[in-house]
């Protein structure tokens, strides 16, 4: 009989098995839409195809912007390769406070909570403040995921639940 300790399989994944990225064809990538460049998420913001040449392929030419650096970057593809796209999900979710070592202590709609999102720099992170200390209104704030990475993007005025 075979040895049963040879078979057995330890799997170290806490996740639901879903992909931080999916393939998908240069020539199907729109402006505004997301890509992997460089293996950092980035929201496309121009893109321009040139003609086929003597040595075959369409090239696309795509400009794009890290969604967590703000950082420029540019990838020129043949229109026919595929590109990784990241999954990128919105979540908005009710500001509870913010620590006094810069992180953002969040509440989902299920009640869950969530104290790993770092306050941003600039101009995001000024408004949040503003609202949440300054105004003291109830605010939510718009989490953008992917590849594993997480920041807020943007705040607004929660409405209240009466």
């Amino acid at each position: 009989m075979a040895d049963d300790a040879q078979h057995e399989h330890t799997f170290d994944s806490a996740d639901a098995g879903a992909s931080t990225t999916y393939p998908m064809q240069c020539s199907a990538l729109r402006k505004n839409g997301f890509v992997v460049i460089k293996n950092r998420p980035c929201k496309i913001v121009d893109m321009s195809t040139s003609k086929t040449g003597k040595h075959g392929h369409a090239k696309v030419h795509l400009v794009a912007i890290d969604i967590f650096t703000g950082k420029k970057l540019e990838e020129l593809c043949p229109s026919t390769h595929n590109m990784d796209v990241p999954n990128v999900s919105r979540k908005e979710m009710q500001l509870l406070d913010i620590t006094d070592d810069g992180f953002l202590s969040l509440m989902s709609d299920d009640g869950a909570t969530k104290d790993d999102v770092k306050l941003p720099d600039g101009e995001v992170g000024d408004k949040i403040t503003k609202m949440f200390k300054v105004d003291e209104k109830d605010t939510n704030v718009i989490v953008l995921t992917a590849m594993g990475e997480e920041t807020a993007i943007e705040a607004k005025e929660a409405a209240r639940g009466n």
